[in-house]
């Protein structure tokens, strides 16, 4: 397995990887992932035997805090380590960042605990009124 930064030339492979793996109503084309991707600061994937398998982005300042904003792996790819890999090559080894992230989805609160998030009471949202466009 490799964990490398995403290149412009994975988006086609990255959009087809998040319309299969349930993310398809975040994402509207390409293009609209193109800019999701130059508004992150950490972006990565993972490829298995050149197959890309897996990729996480996310925001953050580098310095205080920061948001895990995807992380998505093929499901025949799951539970190998991949999305720990992406999350340990998104979040480095810097201590001083507080990460947070929304983990909604089946089986992600127990995923994320694993590698050391915990349940929180401190935070609140503002979700969106409108899909993206």
């Amino acid at each position: 397995m490799e964990v490398r930064s995403i290149s412009t030339s994975d988006l086609d492979s990255v959009y087809r990887l998040l319309t299969n793996h349930g993310w398809g109503h975040r994402i509207g084309d390409v293009e609209q992932l193109a800019q999701l991707v130059s508004a992150s600061q950490r972006v990565v994937v993972a490829l298995v035997d050149n197959q890309l398998v897996g990729f996480a982005r996310a925001i953050t300042d580098g310095i205080s805090n920061g948001y895990l904003s995807m992380v998505v792996v093929a499901a025949p790819f799951r539970r190998q380590g991949i999305g720990q890999a992406l999350v340990d090559e998104i979040i480095g080894s810097d201590k001083t960042i507080t990460w947070v992230l929304r983990a909604g989805r089946d089986g992600a609160a127990e995923f994320f605990k694993k590698l050391g998030f915990t349940e929180s009471s401190l935070a609140m949202e503002r979700t969106r009124l409108a899909p993206p466009l």
